[in-house]
């Protein structure tokens, strides 16, 4: 029986039934161990939770992975990456689990990468960008399923370098996500717009921005464009901070994630205008996969969904492709059978990339705008995770054999 076809229908009432093998299954429920930052970061990671939830409940519902019932045994870390790895090892020696999933934070997803190396068990990264995850510290048991900083640079690159501007600032936390994000950057639009120089940067530590002296740190620097990776409250408060002292006004701003409805509702009317972001439009998205997904999350949870609760299902749907691939749980077997995988996600259909375990989720990019005294995207369009990704060449080069 050719199982590959018989992958998640994301976002539907009833998902894609994978009763198969019932008489050789194992009759105990498959387990996931996710990990996630919970407390540290709850804008982003209690609507993922949603996500996943929506997902496991929609699976069991249509009978469940090889006739078995998933079940997730959620952990929160945080946001440290100790804790993290602690968590980890209890939930494969106390809980049981066959596989980990999720992280939030760069620095998390790499501990958790690391630890999974060291055990050699099974780890499907959710959110953490950081391309270290499936290039320089890549591994045969790591896979990574959103858009990495590379990609979210690449997509915003495109438009980037049509904007007029020559000299740039940035602003980004000094942790792996930021450097890692303004650096990519810098190199794409260098090869682009070889005119254009970076003349101050700020790099303020996560979750502690001092927005006012960073706000006039950039303002000295006399710019004509700024790359913001900021998000959560530092976002928050620098946004305040520049709209309070103009350093928006007559300047291009281009934003990593900005665009996404957990930092949109945060800004609120204090939402700046015109700035070039990637994110998503789940207000007026209107494909049958966003459409599906977002009925369905809206019975269930009685709000639209977010970013993090598109992450949180189509992370289960990557899951339990695999699963029904590899036929089973074991660690070297899925190992084997995630590359070359395809999900159905709400953004449609995703492969999981052999080359570098990165998956080809895509995400969207537009401009920000202000709507009934609220933030949104508009003129937005989706990119294909595939289009943005370097060539097999170029991870040769950055990936450990």
């Amino acid at each position: 029986m050719n199982l590959t076809r018989r992958t998640l229908l994301a976002g539907s009432a009833a998902l894609a039934a994978p009763a198969i093998a019932r008489a050789q299954s194992p009759s105990g429920p498959i387990r996931i161990g996710e990990i996630n930052s919970y407390t540290a970061i709850p804008a982003f990671t209690l609507p993922y939770r949603n996500g996943w939830q929506l997902a496991v409940e929609q699976v069991n519902a249509a009978g469940g992975v090889l006739g078995r019932k998933l079940e997730v045994i959620s952990r929160d870390d945080a946001g440290r990456p100790q804790d993290a790895v602690r968590i980890a090892g209890e939930l494969l020696n106390e809980e049981k689990v066959d596989l980990l999933a999720g992280g939030f934070l760069s620095n998390v997803g790499l501990a958790i990468s690391d630890f999974a190396l060291q055990n050699k068990r099974l780890y499907v990264a959710g959110e953490p960008l950081t391309d270290a995850l499936v290039w320089q510290k890549g591994h045969r048991y790591c896979f990574r399923l959103r858009p990495s900083t590379y990609m979210q640079a690449a997509i915003l690159v495109e438009d980037a370098a049509k904007l007029p501007a020559k000299r740039w600032v940035s602003v980004a936390p000094n942790y792996e996500y930021g450097t890692s994000t303004v650096k990519w950057f810098r190199q794409l639009l260098a090869q682009r717009r070889p005119d254009v120089s970076f003349v101050a940067e700020q790099l303020p530590a996560l979750g502690k921005i001092d927005a006012g002296a960073t706000v006039a740190a950039l303002e000295a620097a006399k710019p004509e464009a700024i790359l913001n990776v900021t998000f959560g409250p530092d976002l928050t408060n620098f946004v305040r901070q520049g709209n309070t002292r103009g350093l928006f006004e007559g300047r291009s701003v281009v934003s990593v994630l900005t665009g996404e409805p957990e930092y949109l509702d945060a800004l609120g009317d204090e939402t700046p205008p015109g700035w070039l972001v990637t994110g998503y439009p789940v207000d007026s998205v209107r494909d049958a996969a966003n459409t599906a997904f977002i009925a369905a999350y809206k019975a269930k949870f009685n709000e639209m969904p977010k970013m993090g609760s598109v992450v949180g299902h189509a992370l289960i749907s990557s899951i339990v492709a695999g699963i029904i691939k590899a036929h089973g749980t074991d660690t070297e077997t899925l190992c084997d059978a995630l590359p070359g995988t395809a999900f159905d996600t709400p953004f449609g259909r995703v492969v999981w990339r052999a080359i570098d375990h990165q998956s080809t989720l895509g995400t969207y990019v537009g401009r920000t705008a202000l709507k009934d005294g609220r933030g949104t995207m508009v003129d937005w369009r989706y990119v294909n995770g595939a289009t943005v990704l370097p060539g097999d060449d170029v991870v040769r080069k950055l990936r450990p054999a």
